[in-house]
């Protein structure tokens, strides 16, 4: 009977010994582990910015009628061709910035994030061409050659056509929109967040050129 509850207290021994082995392991490790896990904030950042929206893209249509006329002449201008004819252009219009192009650098000594330089905009135009009330002749007809010039001139028309609106404009607010994320991570960690050598303190301060 004695050597049983010798047997048992020795069970007993061991499993109290056991118990205050995982706590004081849990109470002395855990801390060790959780201070492992943290990640610098520039990790962090990092992790952050490439979550910012790679394309930031404005789309507008725009149209156009004009008339289109070519001349062919033989013979030293002894005969002369005309054709002629209404065109009718429709396009769609997208002003962009690859932000996957943004450069930046982390410096994590004076906790300070600065964008070196900002993509420039990219400028794409989708013209659908309709030609109609043509008027060509065997010498001068149309073909796809003339399909080509008018898109060519409908590209540089729309172009200054952008120049002289607010395309351009609001797609420069969304780009500003996007990058004011980058001033909301590095604020939230404490950080500085500069655009060449100006520091950003709010979504205004970007109102600045853009230099690609």
């Amino acid at each position: 009977m004695k050597d049983k509850m010798k047997n048992v207290f020795r069970v007993a021994a061991v499993l109290i010994l056991m118990f205050f082995g995982a706590m004081i392991y849990h109470w002395i490790g855990m801390p060790f582990s959780k201070e492992n896990n943290i990640q610098p904030d520039s990790v962090i950042i990092t992790e952050q910015l490439k979550n910012v929206s790679k394309l930031v893209v404005n789309e507008a249509k725009l149209s156009q009628i004009y008339n289109y006329k070519d001349q062919k002449s033989y013979l030293m201008n002894l005969f002369t061709f005309d054709k002629k004819a209404m065109v009718l252009v429709s396009a769609d219009v997208q002003v962009m910035y690859d932000l996957s192009k943004l450069e930046y650098q982390i410096d994590e000594v004076n906790k300070t994030v600065k964008i070196t330089s900002i993509p420039k905009e990219e400028i794409k135009i989708f013209p659908d061409v309709k030609v109609y009330n043509i008027e060509d002749s065997t010498f001068n007809s149309f073909k796809g050659d003339d399909y080509n010039k008018i898109s060519e001139k409908v590209k540089a028309e729309f172009l200054k056509k952008i120049e002289n609106s607010n395309i351009q404009t609001n797609a420069q607010n969304r780009l500003i929109s996007e990058l004011a994320k980058f001033l909301v991570v590095t604020n939230s960690l404490g950080w500085t967040l500069k655009y060449q050598d100006q520091i950003i303190n709010n979504q205004t301060d970007f109102s600045i050129p853009i230099q690609g």
